[in-house]
């Protein structure tokens, strides 16, 4: 399998000079956890063109692919991955039209909210932190403070299991809390519109200030993580459920749940894979021993 994964570099070097291509990546590197065992081949396809020409043409040669953006909410084990990744990171065009950002789904969110912020156009504040890309985000339906990625997205470019491109209204996704059609469907996320409002420019720029103290304030930010590990469950908090627990703290190795925030769990420095994995399983044990409800991941794992 190893020569179908340099056959196809070459091909896609071929076909669309410059595009970088790396083997035997180290996911660590990719993730915002910074753990992660090596994957086959690591490609960042330049345009549009280039990244659809690549998912094709991996599938046309049944070569196993995974697709990601800023790598905020995935989990790789610590073993070798014989797959080729595609990042979504150089689909990162960005334009206004109206009161609307058009985007590539490699745009950060961050970047995506200080845009429509600078266009005094307001509905992305929440965002403003959120360490995720545009397709990730619609992938998971991130949110943050009451904000929701489906509140604002008119329609979504994809392409479809079966190779072809198309666009689905936003009211067609199926959003729900962080779920869209993309999980089920095999779907790749390529660009959205967001249909946002007009709004006062001090009063976005604060909002967007609040936010970002109160996540300085209550997130564990100067260590590796992927955000909240759990959902929420219906009507109560995976931090609460955890701290009620008595876990603020647990440790497995280098993972640790988080003393400042229990719904975080974090990498102290020199985690692996196998120690957040581990520590999950044991926050998930003991918060259902003590509770009766069984947290679900929030973060993708990839074993």
């Amino acid at each position: 399998m190893e020569n179908a994964f340099d056959a196809f570099a070459k091909d896609l070097n071929a076909g669309f000079p410059g595009t970088a291509v790396f083997f035997g990546e180290p996911m660590r590197k990719h993730t915002t956890f910074r753990v992660g065992g090596t994957v086959s081949l690591f490609a960042e396809p330049k345009s549009i063109e280039a990244f659809v020409w690549a998912a094709r043409e991996l599938k046309r040669r049944d070569l196993p692919c995974l697709v990601m953006g800023n790598g905020s909410n995935l989990l790789f084990s610590d073993r070798p991955h014989a797959l080729a990744v595609l990042s979504t990171a150089r689909l990162d065009t960005l334009r206004l039209s109206g009161d609307s950002l058009v985007s590539g789904a490699g745009v950060l969110l961050s970047r995506l909210a200080s845009a429509a912020a600078e266009a005094c156009l307001t509905g992305l504040e929440f965002a403003h932190g959120i360490p995720g890309s545009l397709g990730g985000g619609i992938y998971m339906n991130a949110g943050a403070y009451g904000g929701e990625l489906r509140d604002v997205i008119e329609a979504v470019t994809y392409l479809d299991a079966g190779g072809a491109l198309r666009t689905v209204p936003g009211e067609e996704c199926n959003f729900a809390y962080r779920h869209s059609r993309f999980q089920d469907s095999g779907d790749v996320i390529l660009s959205a519109v967001l249909r946002l409002r007009p709004g006062d420019p001090k009063e976005i720029r604060e909002k967007m200030d609040d936010l970002s103290r109160r996540r300085r304030e209550k997130q564990p930010l100067n260590f590796p993580s992927a955000g909240s590990t759990f959902k929420r469950p219906q009507g109560d908090f995976a931090a609460r459920l955890i701290e009620a627990a008595g876990l603020k703290g647990l440790t497995v190795g280098g993972a640790q749940v988080s003393e400042k925030h229990a719904g975080f769990l974090i990498n102290t420095g020199n985690a692996t894979a196998e120690d957040i994995l581990s520590l999950m399983d044991q926050v998930r044990e003991r918060v259902y021993l003590a509770s009766g409800v069984t947290l679900e991941p929030e973060v993708r794992i990839i074993l």
